[in-house]
C-alpha cells in the first residue's frame, strides 16, 4: 500500500532550519522511501542537501535545488530543472510557510504583505509552474500545507496575516481542486497543529518563550487533548496518502493533523 514507484515528487522547504526532522524533511523522506523520486526544493541549500544525502543513504534518489518560493523565475526553473532531470511530475508538495504575530493595527504593512507572499503566494507559485505539466501528463496529485491557525483562533497570541494566509491555503486548494478535477489532479490540503520540529526551538521559543524551551514545550504538549505535540513525521504520513493511489478519490478536501487539537475548541 502506499507505493509511489515511478513518482516524481517536488516537495518545497524540503530542508529543515535545524537538527531533526521538520514538515518538509521528513516529507520528502517517506516519499522517497515509498518509492518517489523526490526533487527537494529550499531556500537553504545546504539543508536540501542534507535530505538528499539521507535519501540517498538509504538507497533512493533525490535532487536538492536551491530556490526562492516568493520568486517566480526562480520556481520556474526548478521546475524546468526537474523535468530536465526526471522527465515528469506526479507529485507537488507545498510546504513553504511560517508565523508572524500580530494584529492588523500593530502589525507593519511590510509583515503582512511578507505573510501572504510566503505562506500562500509560495503556494501559487509551485502550482502555476507545475499544473501545466500534470494536465499534459493528464495526471498529478497536489497537497498544500496549511495549519490549524487558519481553522481555529485562541484568545491569546493574536498573528492575523498568518491565520488569513493559513485560511487562504484552505480556500486556494478547493479552487484548485475544483478546476482540474475533470483533468486528472487532484489537490488537498494538511493542516498540522501543534508540533514539534525544529522550529520550536530555533524561532518559537524565542518569539513566544522567552527562551525557556523546556517550558514552552510542555506548555504546547499540554494543549493537545492527546497530551503531546505531533512531529513531522504525522505530516509525512497524512501526505503519503493523499499522493497515493489508494486517495484516488479524494480531492478539494482536508487532513488536519492535530491530535484533537481543533476539536476541542477555543484555549
Amino acid at each position: 500500500m502506499f507505493r509511489l514507484d515511478d513518482k516524481v515528487a517536488i516537495v518545497t522547504g524540503a530542508g529543515s532550519v535545524g537538527p531533526g526532522w521538520g514538515n518538509g524533511k521528513a516529507t520528502a523522506v517517506v516519499l522517497a522511501r515509498a518509492g518517489a523520486r523526490v526533487f527537494g526544493i529550499d531556500v537553504n541549500e545546504t539543508a536540501a542537501a542534507e535530505t538528499r544525502d539521507i535519501i540517498a543513504g538509504e538507497g533512493g534518489t533525490a535532487i536538492a535545488h536551491r530556490a526562492d518560493m516568493l520568486d517566480a523565475a526562480q520556481v520556474e526553473a526548478a521546475v524546468a530543472e526537474c523535468l530536465a532531470r526526471f522527465g515528469r511530475i506526479d507529485i507537488l508538495v507545498n510546504n513553504v510557510g511560517g508565523s508572524a504575530p500580530g494584529g492588523p493595527v500593530d502589525m507593519p504593512e511590510e509583515t503582512w504583505d511578507l505573510q501572504i507572499d510566503f505562506n500562500l503566494k509560495t503556494a501559487f507559485l509551485g502550482c502555476k509552474y507545475v499544473l501545466p505539466q500534470m494536465e499534459t501528463q493528464g495526471k498529478g496529485a497536489v497537497v498544500n500545507i496549511s495549519s490549524v491557525a487558519g481553522l481555529r483562533m485562541g484568545t491569546g497570541r493574536v498573528h492575523t496575516a498568518y491565520s488569513a494566509s493559513k485560511a487562504g491555503i484552505i480556500g486556494f486548494s478547493k479552487s484548485v481542486a475544483m478546476g482540474y478535477a475533470r483533468k486528472g489532479i487532484r489537490c488537498n490540503t494538511v493542516v498540522p497543529g501543534l508540533m514539534h520540529t525544529p522550529l520550536v526551538e530555533h524561532r518559537l521559543v524565542r518569539q513566544l518563550g522567552a527562551n525557556d524551551a523546556e517550558a514552552l514545550i510542555a506548555k504546547r504538549h499540554a494543549s493537545v487533548p492527546m497530551g503531546h505535540m505531533g512531529t513531522g513525521w504525522d505530516i509525512a504520513h497524512a501526505v503519503l496518502f493523499l499522493v497515493s493511489e489508494e486517495a484516488k478519490y479524494v480531492t478539494g478536501t482536508e487532513i488536519v493533523v492535530d491530535g484533537g487539537f481543533t476539536a476541542a475548541g477555543p484555549v
